[in-house]
């Protein structure tokens, strides 16, 4: 599934297929390519090698894909037509480069158990129970004979 296909989908089918809603898919890019800007600022010269086949879109959808689907790398680059390291390459990279961003983490612990919020929490046993069964050899089930049988 490539950007092409995707982005004609509705916001509710977007976030259904993708996980995320369009507004932070965006987010996501728009921060790798900031990203992205600044670790080749780091890196003088010349870029070197090929054009990259794949879009920043692209990219991004092949981290969630590997997130929400539990695919394989190699299925993943059969999908985008690049090698199986390379899928590698980009999903790692853009991991670290978003796990350093501070845009999206969650609130921490501490935060929370701050909160105004009320908790109500429900407390159900579902502990295991004996099955009453009828006992083995009991009178009360009709054991059949086996005579004619050869």
């Amino acid at each position: 599934m490539k950007w092409k296909m995707v982005k004609k989908l509705s916001p509710t089918q977007f976030k259904r297929l993708v996980g995320i809603s369009p507004a932070t898919f965006e987010k996501i890019v728009s921060e790798s390519k900031r990203i992205s800007q600044l670790q080749t600022r780091k890196v003088k010269g010349k870029k070197r090698g090929p054009k990259e086949k794949l879009n920043w879109r692209d990219k991004v959808l092949m981290l969630l894909m590997y997130y929400r689907e539990y695919r394989t790398f190699a299925h993943i680059a059969v999908s985008y037509n690049i090698s199986e390291a390379q899928c590698w390459r980009i999903i790692t990279t853009l991991e670290k480069w978003l796990i350093k961003s501070d845009l999206f983490h969650l609130p921490g612990k501490k935060t929370l158990t701050k909160s105004d919020v009320e908790w109500e929490v429900v407390v159900v046993d579902v502990s295991e129970h004996p099955i009453e069964r009828p006992k083995k050899n009991s009178g009360s089930t009709i054991q059949g004979k086996r005579r004619n049988i050869p």
